[in-house]
C-alpha cells in the first residue's frame, strides 16, 4: 500500500515511540517547543525565516488514515493505547511565529508550538523538514538579491533540486525572497509564481542552422523571445539575431534577450553587447546562466559586466556552499514549569520567548533583545500569533511575503550585506530574566 508523500508517517521512528512512553506514563500535559538556528553558516550574516505557511497547512490537515494506524499497529509494534491516542488526534494546539520574510539571527525562535506534548513531539521532524529547507534557500537567494540589485533574477535549479518538493519549495523560498520568478512550471500553477524560459542547446543543434533554430522558435514563441547563443560561437550567434531581427519585426517577434550560458560571461557580455547596439538591439537585454551564485553575480556586476540579468540554478537550490542549518525545535516548558536542555555546546534558553528589535536612525536594524514572553522591552516584537485552536488566524499572500522580505533586505546595515562574514555580528542580547530562569534552573537537581 502506498501512503501520502508529505502524511504523519513522514516523521522519525522515535516521535512514535516517545508517544507510547508518554502515553504509558500519562503525561499529555501542554507542552512548549521552539525552532532556532544556533548559528549563522559561513558567511552568512542573517537569515530569512521561510516556510510557515506550509507547516501551518501540515498542522491543519494532520490526522492519521486507517491504513497508516493499521500498518503502524501490524509493523510498529505498538501497543492499543497509542493507536487509538493517534486515531483521534488532531492539532488544536496554538503557534506563534515570526512571520516569513522576516530577518533573523542566531537563538531566536522563529516558531513555537504549545500543544499536549505527545502532539507537539509529533510534529517536530516535519517542521524542522519544512522550516530548515525553505529558511535556507530565502536566505541564499537574497543574498543573490542584495549581490545583483535590480536585476532580474530566476530560479533555474529545479533539474538539481533534491526531489520534486524541495524544487517546488526552492521557487517558492527564492520567490519570497525577492527573485522574479522560476523555470519550475508547478510553481506557477500551484503558486501562482512568475514562469520564465528559453531553450535548451539541444534545439539549437536539432537544427541544421542555427539562425533555422531562432527562426523556427521565434515563430513558435513570437513574444519576449529570448535566444540562448553560445551552443557554436557565442558571437556569430549574436550577429544572426542582429541580421534576423528586422524580418522578425516585420512578423510582429519581439526579442527580449539573447541568453549566455558558457564561458568568460563578462567577456562575452562586453562583446555581445557591442554587436546588438551596432545592430540597433539596444533595447534587447543580456540574461547569463551557467552555475552562477551570489558571489559570481557579485563579481560580474563590480566589473560593469553589461549583464540584465541571471539564472541561478544548482547553487541555489540546494544552497551549495552552506547545505543545511543548525537548526533545532527543542522543549522549552512542559506542564507549566520552564524546562532547559544543557548539553555541552547545545544549551538551550528555557521558557516562551519573544524577540524585541531595536532601529537605528536611519531605519536600519541596529540590535535585538531575547527574553521572556512575559517581560516586554524596548522595540519592536517580532513573535506574533499565527495559530489558535488548530485554525490560523490570518493567511498572507506571497506578494505580501515578497513585500516583507524586501523591507527587512532594505533595514539591513551595510556590514550585513556583505557576503563574508562580519567582523562585528550582529548584537542579539539575552535578557537579564531569561539569564535568571536559566541559572534557577541549573541549580535544579536533575
Amino acid at each position: 500500500m502506498k501512503f501520502p508523500a508529505t502524511g504523519p508517517l513522514l516523521t522519525d521512528l522515535y516521535q512514535f515511540t516517545m508517544i507510547q512512553a508518554y502515553l504509558d506514563a500519562g503525561m499529555v500535559e501542554e507542552a512548549v517547543f521552539e525552532f532556532f538556528v544556533r548559528k549563522l553558516p559561513q558567511g552568512r550574516n542573517f537569515l530569512i525565516a521561510a516556510g510557515l505557511e506550509q507547516v501551518l497547512r501540515y498542522l491543519e490537515s494532520l490526522v492519521f488514515s486507517p491504513q497508516e494506524l493499521e500498518w503502524l499497529e501490524r509493523a510498529g509494534g505498538f501497543n492499543r493505547r497509542f493507536i487509538d491516542y493517534l486515531a483521534e488526534l488532531r492539532f488544536a494546539g496554538e503557534v506563534h511565529a515570526m512571520p516569513e520574510g522576516t530577518a533573523f539571527f542566531p537563538n531566536e525562535p522563529i516558531l513555537r508550538v504549545t500543544a499536549p506534548i505527545p502532539v507537539a513531539q509529533l510534529v517536530e521532524s516535519r517542521i524542522i523538514n519544512l522550516l530548515n529547507f525553505e529558511t535556507l534557500i530565502a536566505s541564499k537567494a537574497a543574498r543573490c538579491v542584495l549581490a545583483a540589485p535590480g536585476k532580474f533574477l530566476v530560479d533555474f535549479g529545479l533539474r538539481r533540486a533534491h526531489g520534486a518538493e524541495a524544487g517546488l519549495l526552492a521557487s517558492r523560498a527564492s520567490y519570497l525572497a525577492g527573485f522574479s520568478g522560476t523555470s519550475a512550471v508547478l510553481a506557477g500553477a500551484e503558486l501562482d509564481i512568475p514562469v520564465f524560459g528559453t531553450m535548451a542547446h539541444s534545439f539549437i543543434q536539432a537544427h541544421a542552422t542555427e539562425r533555422e533554430a531562432f527562426a523556427h522558435f521565434a515563430a513558435a514563441r513570437p513574444r519576449n523571445v529570448t535566444f540562448l547563443i553560445d551552443t557554436y560561437d557565442t558571437e556569430a550567434a549574436a550577429q544572426k539575431v542582429v541580421d534576423l531581427a528586422p524580418a522578425l519585426l516585420a512578423q510582429g517577434v519581439s526579442i527580449r534577450s539573447v541568453r549566455l550560458d558558457s564561458g568568460d560571461l563578462a567577456a562575452h557580455a562586453f562583446k555581445v553587447r557591442r554587436i546588438l547596439d551596432a545592430g540597433g538591439l539596444a533595447r534587447v537585454g543580456i540574461f547569463c546562466s551557467g552555475g552562477l551564485d551570489e558571489y559570481a553575480l557579485r563579481d560580474l556586476l563590480s566589473g560593469g559586466a553589461p549583464i540584465d540579468g541571471f539564472g541561478v540554478g544548482t547553487a541555489l537550490d540546494v544552497s551549495a556552499d552552506s547545505p543545511c542549518l543548525d537548526a533545532a525545535y527543542k522543549l522549552q516548558e512542559y506542564a507549566g514549569q520552564a524546562r532547559r536542555k544543557r548539553s555541552e555546546g547545545k544549551a538551550t534558553w528555557p521558557g516562551r520567548k519573544q524577540v524585541y528589535r531595536r532601529f537605528a536612525g536611519d531605519g536600519t536594524i541596529a540590535g535585538d533583545m531575547l527574553t521572556l514572553e512575559s517581560d516586554p522591552q524596548e522595540g519592536a516584537p517580532l513573535i506574533v500569533p499565527v495559530m489558535r485552536g488548530g485554525q490560523r488566524l490570518a493567511q498572507e499572500s506571497l506578494a505580501r511575503l515578497r513585500a516583507r522580505a524586501a523591507a527587512e533586505l532594505a533595514r539591513l546595515p551595510q556590514e550585513l550585506r556583505r557576503l563574508e562574514d562580519c567582523a562585528t555580528p550582529y548584537p542579539v542580547e539575552v535578557s537579564r530574566s531569561l539569564r535568571e530562569l536559566a541559572e534557577e534552573l541549573d541549580r535544579q537537581p536533575h
